[in-house]
């Protein structure tokens, strides 16, 4: 019978082992496939020219140009108005359902907050055209609701299932005896929650929201669909915008195999898998020492 179950065992520490192997070999893969291709692109394109003009221009006849910029610039600004619109509210949201909320709105808000990160970014995109376009066109009195904040509030809430949930585990996990002493000292319970749960729950609080900007990063259809597609250098919040992933979904299906233009998208990708790459891990390291100390 022991040896039964030592062989159970030893199977699904292999189990797991082998399968630990293969997430680190796929990432390897998608890593190796974006950087033998994307470095192609710069045996035609400097790449110091690539990284600083806000030019993309690949179907020009006379000088193709192929520079990221602008999408970079894009894409950061979309996904900082993001976090600025969705951490507050998420940190505010798991602050409720983990330290004020009865046991049975918590049983039901959470739940529901969770299957928020379900529902299809091609739905959500197409609320954000047919909602908030023209309430943004109504408010401010633009022409166009299709723009960089449409896409920023779009992306804050599909940031915010992620948001809630880690910094409610986070919040949750700080030691009862924290709380239990600053309220024996006659702290109320917001001095508390501000002052005490927080700040202990920070780093876990900090991970969420990494890992929250790694997904506003990467998402696709819903800023091609709310943001306009301008490939330009943006001014304001409420100028058209072309991100990074929207460059890629909406080029690469048309350019031609084994061109310039072809590997120069190929390059896009590998800087946005770099980018998001060193999110999370940034989030992962700070999410560790949270949770040694």
């Amino acid at each position: 019978m022991r040896n039964l179950r030592r062989i159970k065992e030893g199977l699904l520490k292999q189990f797991f082992f082998l399968n630990g192997i293969l997430a680190i070999l796929v990432l390897a893969g998608i890593f190796l496939l974006l950087l033998s291709q994307g470095i192609l692109a710069f045996k035609e394109i400097s790449l110091f020219e690539f990284l600083t003009s806000a030019r993309w221009s690949p179907d020009s006849v006379v000088r193709p140009t192929y520079g990221i910029l602008s999408m970079v610039v894009s894409t950061l600004m979309v996904t900082a108005i993001a976090l600025i619109l969705a951490v507050p509210l998420g940190i505010g949201c798991a602050s409720y359902i983990s330290q004020l909320a009865s046991p049975r709105v918590k049983e039901i808000a959470k739940p529901v907050i969770e299957m928020l990160a379900a529902v299809p970014s091609v739905v959500i995109g197409f609320m954000g055209i047919v909602l908030v376009a023209p309430f943004l066109t109504k408010i401010f009195g633009i022409s166009s609701g299709l723009n960089a904040l449409n896409g920023a509030i779009l992306l804050g809430i599909m940031s915010l299932p992620t948001i809630i949930s880690i910094s409610e585990d986070a919040i949750t996990s700080v030691p009862s005896e924290y709380k239990e002493a600053s309220l024996a000292l006659g702290a109320s319970r917001w001095d508390t929650l501000v002052k005490v749960t927080i700040p202990s729950a920070s780093s876990g609080i900090i991970a969420s929201i990494m890992l929250g900007m790694g997904r506003a990063i990467g998402e696709t259809m819903t800023v091609l669909m709310v943001t306009g597609n301008a490939p330009a250098m943006p001014h304001s919040l409420f100028d058209s915008v072309r991100t990074m992933t929207a460059t890629i979904a909406i080029e690469l299906g048309e350019v031609p195999f084994n061109t310039t233009h072809y590997y120069a998208l190929f390059a896009i990708g590998l800087t946005l898998f770099v980018i998001t790459f060193l999110v999370n891990l940034l989030s992962d390291i700070i999410l560790s020492k949270g949770q040694r100390s």
